[in-house]
């Protein structure tokens, strides 16, 4: 029970990080979703062993984090579940690619000897597999929280993405909220029918999840119901349009301007000759 207030409590209190009257916040929603989108383009498409140039990319994410005054600390809590995951990738990387990639001193000893860890190409790949997976969930993160479900959904149709596609992923996340409170009642049900009982038994599953299913249904079709009285013809709209205005373009365009000189240029490699 405690498990499903706390899901849907994360789900809440996203939604209101979205609904804050922050500067990130306000900036046009189909800017935020084009350069998340191309962001993530420009991450993944690094070479394996470019791990500078992966970690250059970290740039983007920290400014936004500063500018939108998201906690970090949230973040990584809210994607704790993707984020093994995702860098579970790479990890067997090290045990098929055993070709030497540099090396790194460690000092000398009492006897003047030069100690050396040999990095090979497979810690190198798994290491830049980690970390494009890191950045793409994390600009991914910036998004939902700065933007509504309403503008993201906004956004993707003036980029006429077909409108059955838009309202299944509005009504999808709008969906999830109710169908973990019904989850919630079938599970207080089930707990106060059998009390002391520790979980549900697995003999009860079956039909504990045939009366959520049946219920989900009969919300649905409610739900259906309500719209098709109030107008709905299967397209998608946020009410009042959001204005493109002068600094949404001047952010469009630095974030590209970042985003081709990091994948064009060395730059940590060159800031680090001038120091």
């Amino acid at each position: 029970m405690s498990k499903i207030n706390k899901a849907i409590g994360e789900i809440q209190n996203l939604t209101q990080m979205a609904e804050q009257d922050q500067w990130m916040n306000r900036i046009h929603p189909l800017v935020k979703l084009l350069l998340t989108v191309m962001y993530i383009g420009v991450t993944v498409s690094f070479d394996k062993y470019d791990f500078s140039g992966v970690l250059s990319m970290a740039v983007y994410p920290i400014i936004i984090f500063i500018l939108s005054d998201l906690s970090f600390k949230n973040a990584l809590y809210r994607m704790r579940v993707v984020l093994p995951v995702v860098c579970i990738v790479g990890v067997f990387n090290p045990f098929f690619d055993k070709e030497v990639a540099g090396y790194i001193e460690l000092g000398t000893t009492a006897d003047g000897v030069m100690r050396t860890l040999v990095v090979t190409g497979g810690v190198v790949s798994m290491l830049s597999l980690m970390v494009k997976g890191f950045l793409t969930v994390t600009a991914a993160y910036i998004l939902i929280a700065t933007t509504t479900i309403e503008k993201i959904c906004y956004a993707l149709r003036l980029i006429h993405v077909p409108k059955i596609i838009v309202t299944e992923i509005l009504l999808i996340y709008r969906y999830i909220t109710l169908l973990l409170t019904e989850a919630k009642r079938v599970v207080q049900a089930y707990s106060l029918r059998a009390p002391g009982q520790n979980g549900i038994k697995f003999s009860a599953w079956g039909s504990l999840v045939g009366q959520m299913l049946i219920r989900s249904m009969d919300r649905a079709e409610n739900v259906y119901d309500s719209m098709c009285l109030r107008g709905f013809d299967g397209e998608f709209f946020i009410g009042e349009k959001v204005a493109f205005r002068g600094r949404d373009a001047a952010f469009l365009l630095s974030g590209i301007v970042v985003f081709v000189v990091f994948r064009c240029f060395p730059v940590f490699e060159m800031v680090g000759e001038l120091f």
